[in-house]
């Protein structure tokens, strides 16, 4: 089966390719890349106007199969990320139980291969039950598929269990993805602590919960000379301290999501739940210094923290809903306005959705080189929706995006050489 794109706007950033480009698919691969290629294919698409680039990797979501499938299940959270011109997803261990066997590595990612729709990297827990007290098989879990480590959802606490994390994390070359939070200083907060937090009587989380766990977990990183990743980044101080880290040669790489460098605290206001999440939303100056850090490369992936919540939980009191919004159908949308900005390039941009978590993970994927795996996204930068609530493809809807004007959608996907998404549409198989 051959699938050749024509008259695509090619953007592979590994490869030093911003340029028109056709790309042949054959056999689950990357055949040819050219200027004007004539080979015969079964499937000829026309790709004009539109941008061809290696299939975006969302390296931080939440898919809640086992234990809580009233908000997500993997097929739904993989249907989603599909619709999202997503070809790769890696589910954080917080399920129930929690994710921290071999076994439940294995679970996941036969999982997905029944279901023929995109990549599924599993991460496994550092710790046994996300406890923070006895580390996990690390070994175990790499053998079973994990691709990187973290108790996200919860921090360790324990300075020397997440020294021996990263020690033990070296042998078999796996990233920790850390989750900063200072439980002392988080002391059972909402939202963002400000002039808002005070306005609306909610207890507020200051921005120091993140950054001092940010300042150990660098020292540690220095200490162990292990791989460190920073989830979901929001805060100014925060940013300054990988900023000088990265400027020493320490290990560490940031992501931080598309909520944080669109929205402030100000979108509580009414006591919105959809606008809480764990970090919270943070001021304008924040807001400013993400942008700067996605502008300079402090921040280096843009991942979704793709959170479903049944809407039955998010409609209660604020300081009783639970945090976290959904992401992966709005994730490239919201980026493209950084670009439409002048923040971020094209180029840079695929270069934080699709080469960087591949690299970090140590995937072969983020590129479209000959031979490569035929994992592709072709999306149109221009094209105007309304993320409504009933076309949502995720099971949850928890989102404060919901009835905004977006530009820029995939509008198809291949994984594999299989494709997922044609014409905005997703495919069924078999």
């Amino acid at each position: 089966m051959k699938t050749l794109l024509k008259n695509g706007r090619l953007i592979d950033p590994k490869n030093g390719i911003d340029a028109k480009r056709d790309v042949l698919i054959e056999e689950g691969r990357i055949k040819r890349v050219g200027d004007t290629l004539t080979d015969k294919a079964d499937t000829v698409i026309d790709a004009s106007g539109k941008v061809v680039c290696p299939g975006l990797i969302d390296m931080h979501v939440h898919l809640r199969q086992p234990g809580y499938e009233y908000k997500e299940t993997i097929e739904t959270g993989l249907r989603a990320a599909a619709k999202g011109g997503v070809t790769a997803v890696c589910p954080m261990p917080n399920t129930m139980p929690v994710a921290d066997r071999r076994s439940d590595m294995e679970f996941m990612i036969g999982e997905a291969r029944r279901l023929e729709l995109i990549n599924l990297w599993p991460v496994g827990a550092v710790t046994l039950k996300q406890e923070g007290q006895e580390l996990t098989e690390f070994g175990e879990l790499r053998k079973g598929g994990a691709v990187a480590l973290s108790d996200d959802g919860r921090p360790i606490v324990d300075s020397n269990i997440m020294r021996r994390a990263l020690e033990y994390a070296k042998k078999f070359d796996m990233a920790i993805l850390a989750h900063c939070q200072d439980e002392g200083l988080f002391c059972g907060g909402c939202m963002n602590e400000g002039l808002v937090s005070t306005r609306l009587g909610l207890q507020g989380i200051p921005a120091e919960a993140e950054s001092v766990e940010v300042a150990r977990d660098i020292q540690l990183a220095d200490l162990t000379g292990g791989r460190l990743h920073f989830c979901h980044i929001s805060s100014r101080k925060s940013l300054d301290l990988i900023r000088e880290a990265k400027a020493r040669g320490s290990k560490v790489t940031a992501e931080t999501c598309p909520h944080y460098f669109h929205l402030t605290d100000e979108a509580v206001l009414r006591y919105n739940t959809y606008a809480k999440m764990n970090p919270p939303l943070r001021t304008a100056e924040d807001v400013a210094a993400v942008k700067k850090a996605v502008a300079d490369g402090t921040i280096d992936v843009i991942a979704t923290d793709h959170a479903p919540h049944a809407e039955g939980e998010k409609d209660a009191e604020f300081d009783k809903a639970p945090f976290g919004i959904i992401g992966l159908e709005t994730s490239l949308a919201l980026t493209l306005g950084l670009v439409r900005e002048g923040v971020l390039t094209l180029t840079g941009l695929v270069r934080m959705m699709s080469q960087k978590p591949a690299e970090i993970l140590k995937m072969d994927r983020g590129h479209l080189s000959e031979g490569a795996a035929a994992d592709v996204t072709v999306f149109d930068p221009e094209l105007d929706w309304v993320y409504e609530k009933d076309k949502i493809v995720s099971k949850s809807k928890n989102s404060p995006f919901l009835g905004w004007r977006l530009k820029g959608r995939a509008t198809d996907v291949w994984v594999a050489g299989r494709c997922v998404l044609r014409n905005g549409e997703l495919v069924k198989h078999g």
